[in-house]
C-alpha cells in the first residue's frame, strides 16, 4: 500500500522561500505522477502542480507560475515543491498525492489515489 509523508513546512517570513518533500513508501515510486495540492484556512483544496512519471512533464496551477519549481528524485523515491517568494496567502495545509501511470488531468483530485497527511506551511506578513 502507498504511502505518502510530506515534511518541510513550518513558519516563514513573506518574501522567503520553502522547500517541502513528499516520500513515498509501498510503491515503485517512478511510476507515479506526483501532485501537490493545499488547502488554505476555510477554503476548498486546490491544485498546486504535479510533475509527471514521464521525464520532464510538469504542470502548475497558473496562478502560481514563475513562483513554484516542482521537481523529482526517483532514486530517493522523493517529490519536492520549491516556492519562492512566499505570501501570506500562501498559507495553507500542503499535501501530495500519487497517481499510477497518470499522463493527463494532473489538476485533478480524482486520478490520485493516495494522499499523505498534510503539512502545515503559515506565512507571516
Amino acid at each position: 500500500q502507498v504511502q505518502l509523508v510530506e515534511s518541510g513546512g513550518g513558519l516563514v517570513q513573506a518574501g522567503d522561500s520553502l522547500r517541502l518533500s513528499c516520500t513515498m513508501s509501498g510503491g515503485t515510486f517512478w511510476m507515479y505522477t506526483m501532485g501537490w495540492f493545499r488547502q488554505p484556512p476555510g477554503k476548498e483544496r486546490e491544485f498546486v502542480g504535479a510533475i509527471g512519471w514521464r521525464p520532464r512533464t510538469t504542470s502548475y496551477a497558473d496562478s502560481f507560475k514563475g513562483r513554484l519549481t516542482i521537481s523529482r528524485d526517483n532514486h530517493k523515491d522523493t517529490m519536492y515543491l520549491q516556492m519562492d517568494s512566499m505570501k501570506p496567502e500562501d498559507t495553507a495545509v500542503y499535501y501530495c498525492a500519487s497517481s499510477i501511470y497518470a499522463d493527463s488531468d494532473f489538476d485533478a483530485d480524482r486520478i490520485y489515489a493516495a494522499w499523505g497527511q498534510g503539512t502545515q506551511v503559515t506565512v507571516s506578513s
